[in-house]
């Protein structure tokens, strides 16, 4: 283990972290996405994490998506409903996705505070020389 170990894995944290906040971004705007019942509807995004293949921090395995099923609702004014007046929504939960957003965006900032101390301690053992 090196000296600057400690930025280097809480930078590979940043980058998952990241992407685990775009995934969520992008099922939050498609929540409303409506589709015909015929299509499919959008699949919600899932970050899978895992340990880095160097053990150093950690890496993005994959991307899970969700199903493309959806729930139908009863829109019958809406210009894409079927014959019974049905449009097809992502099976998205508002209330997951705030919370895997809430979750990433702490670990972003966790990760980024540790690159900012380790970074302080660097520097402060630089100066320790110093008169």
């Amino acid at each position: 283990m090196s000296i600057f170990d400690a930025i280097g894995i809480a930078g590979t944290g940043v980058t998952v972290n990241r992407k685990w906040m775009d995934a969520v971004s992008d099922n939050l705007a498609n929540i409303n996405t409506a589709t015909r019942t015929s299509d499919p509807a959008y699949e919600a995004k899932y970050v899978v994490a895992a340990e880095a293949a160097d053990g150093k921090g950690t890496q993005v395995a994959g991307i899970v998506t969700g199903s493309a099923e959806g729930r139908r609702v009863y829109e019958p004014t809406h210009p894409l409903a079927d014959e019974q007046g049905y449009v097809k929504y992502p099976d998205i939960d508002m209330s997951s996705q705030m919370t895997s957003l809430m979750m990433a965006q702490r670990a972003y900032q966790a990760n980024l505070q540790t690159i900012t101390t380790a970074k302080e301690a660097y520097s402060s053992a630089l100066q320790l020389g110093k008169g």
